[in-house]
């Protein structure tokens, strides 16, 4: 058997399942109880194996990473902008749930099961914190060092302890010094095949976003919409005469305005703010 034939191929469907096709996954979510990791160095930031992403939940049944992560407008981060200009505290209770969470994914490797390959753990504050004082510890340097960094111990506890619906995980780094791998190859692999968190999520568009939040804000009318959209046309030849209202005809007053229409609005004032 030629191993350099058999790495070749190992490498190529690597490289292949991190940018499409057959996605493995590429996420590592801790289990209960304790693990060992390796956070590696990040291959699209030198600086920081750190990735930040904002990202909204709840909007609906999607999950949708902010387009300000490309520095590019958020509708939902509008939305929210317009709804804290009012002195309605309910409004500012929804512009606050509106607000995109900030999550951190940092490279890591499982100690142990270092043939799956580079994966993300996607976590909060409080453990990004954990990690940024551990990286400002001089006793601890840099734990991310592929020759000489440390290898971090996971102790990860359930509901039953937390007194959440959520799991709590701490973090403390092992006091012996060691290297990402022994194999030169497998760090090459491990530091060439990793994903990217900005890819892993799809970038939906701005108006993709606005209908998502508009929908989710007036799921009776989205519904309505769905079924006018859905009913069939009648071409029955007395149906041209009939002069019954239709099943979706407005009873409302000319001049109450919509929950749509005040949606838009708050859109077009936003509009107009930007382009001053």
């Amino acid at each position: 058997m030629d191993l350099t034939e058999i790495k070749s191929r190992l490498s190529a469907m690597q490289s292949k399942q991190g940018s499409g096709g057959e996605k493995k996954n590429v996420y590592f979510k801790p289990a209960i109880g304790k693990q060992m990791i390796r956070v590696v160095p990040n291959k699209f930031n030198k600086s920081t194996p750190f990735t930040e992403l904002y990202i909204h939940y709840g909007i609906g049944n999607k999950v949708m990473i902010s387009p300000t992560n490309w520095g590019e407008k958020d509708p939902i981060v509008e939305f929210a902008k317009q709804l804290r200009k009012t002195n309605d505290k309910d409004n500012w209770r929804l512009a606050k749930k509106l607000d995109p969470k900030l999550r951190i994914f940092a490279p890591v490797i499982v100690r142990g099961q270092e043939n799956e390959g580079v994966k993300l753990w996607q976590f909060g504050k409080e453990t990004y914190m954990d990690f940024l004082n551990l990286a400002d510890n001089e006793d601890v340097g840099d734990f991310t060092d592929i020759a000489e960094g440390r290898d971090i111990t996971l102790t990860t506890v359930g509901p039953e302890v937390t007194g959440t619906s959520y799991n709590k995980t701490t973090i403390m780094p092992r006091t012996k010094q060691t290297p990402l791998a022994e194999d030169k190859n497998l760090i090459k692999s491990l530091m060439d095949l990793q994903p990217n968190p900005m890819e892993t999520f799809k970038k939906h568009s701005y108006d993709e976003m606005k209908q998502a939040l508009q929908e989710w804000l007036n799921p009776e009318e989205a519904a309505e919409e769905a079924t006018a959209t859905e009913e069939p046309a009648n071409d029955l030849p007395w149906s041209k005469e009939d002069k019954s209202p239709s099943n979706y005809a407005l009873k409302t007053p000319a001049k109450t305005t919509s929950k749509a229409d005040k949606f838009d609005e708050l859109f077009g004032e936003n509009e107009e703010e930007e382009d001053k």
